[in-house]
């Protein structure tokens, strides 16, 4: 490692310095997992700084955790606090399971309880990317004139291709769950999700409402897709979406979103510019109609193994322009993964209007 350029990792919009460690097996259970804490894991002082209160035994740090993550702070009956604990100097008091609340570090010396609050917020990181998402950013494509050209296209292709290896109804999106996915967020508690809320809303005064111009966006959903590199074993069928005005709105506000989402730590950032498709087949759907799957596909990759791909070439050859008509994009919604509600699309936690 370069000395004068060291890795710098960033976690809650904070950057730390990364010191080589050598890689060690940990068991398959999260919840049985004694994580590391220690010296060699990361720098003990963050690059910026957080607040630490001083009071009259010493100094203090408060961080709001997700209930759910509590249990990696403490670990396999206690060892991971304990450990923080000793090697920081530190006491750490944790709230109850299923309670919300902070998590405080008090120590007799400033330096420990910075050690303890960067070691604790490494630690969330690591298991918070283990967690699978609950909400994503999307655009609603179920209108009913799209529906309908969807079932068409469903129909049509079992006509012509359902003899192909693979091919089958079970592999077809929820008409009413068509849409564009901007990226996954892992929100675990109500404080989270009106944090993401309150970010949308930001977003909305600071460059959406300039961007769209107050009005729905007229996009064409048209033409297919498919997302590995060999049209006979497909995974996923997707179709093409662009602005009927010819310009790159869509896409600067979608890319724009994600950046401010990736900065304030609620998302992480999977490529430097979104993907626009719209699922139409996914070889997910086989088990789990309700399936939902990250824009990285490496996110997928075990259950990318278990997946029967189908053979694709002929709808590619007899569909590649196949038109699903237009849509009216007035909003952004924050989609709350396995949900419905009443027009059967994603429950929404909250959105962004155009108008």
């Amino acid at each position: 490692m370069d000395v004068l350029r060291p890795t710098l990792i960033r976690i809650g919009g904070r950057a730390y310095r990364k010191n080589l460690i050598q890689e060690q097996a940990y068991k398959h259970k999260e919840e049985e997992e004694d994580f590391c804490a220690g010296p060699g894991d990361c720098a003990d002082e963050p690059c910026d700084a957080f607040v630490v209160e001083e009071t009259e035994k010493g100094f203090q740090c408060r961080v709001e955790v997700p209930s759910p993550l509590y249990k990696y702070i403490i670990g396999k009956k206690g060892e991971t606090k304990k450990k923080l604990e000793t090697e920081t100097r530190t006491s750490i008091s944790i709230p109850k399971p299923g309670v919300e609340g902070e998590i405080v570090i008090t120590g007799q010396h400033r330096s420990g309880v910075i050690s303890a609050r960067t070691r604790i917020d490494v630690l969330l990181d690591s298991f918070r990317k283990k967690q699978p998402f609950t909400h994503f950013l999307s655009f609603a494509l179920n209108q009913p004139a799209v529906q309908e050209k969807f079932l068409q296209f469903k129909e049509e292709v079992l006509e012509k291709c359902s003899k192909d290896h693979g091919v089958s109804s079970s592999l077809f999106q929820n008409p009413a769950k068509l849409h564009l996915t901007l990226g996954t967020l892992v929100l675990l508690n109500e404080q989270e999700i009106q944090k993401a809320c309150d970010l949308l809303q930001r977003c909305k005064e600071d460059f959406v409402d300039q961007i769209a111009g107050g009005k729905p966006l007229t996009v064409e959903v048209a033409g297919v897709e498919y997302m590995n590199d060999d049209p006979a074993m497909m995974d996923v069928l997707y179709a093409k979406v662009h602005m009927k005005d010819g310009s790159d709105r869509l896409q600067v506000i979608a890319d724009q979103l994600v950046q401010r989402f990736v900065a304030s730590g609620l998302m992480l950032k999977e490529w430097d510019r979104v993907k626009l498709h719209a699922t139409v087949m996914n070889t997910l759907f086989r088990k789990d109609p309700s399936a939902e799957e990250r824009n990285n596909t490496m996110a997928g990759k075990s259950s990318f193994k278990e997946r029967e791909s189908f053979n694709g070439r002929n709808i590619l050859k007899l569909f590649e322009n196949f038109c699903f008509g237009e849509v009216q994009l007035d909003s952004v919604r924050l989609s709350q993964r396995f949900s419905s509600d009443a027009s059967g699309y994603y429950a929404t936690s909250g959105q962004l209007t155009f108008s």
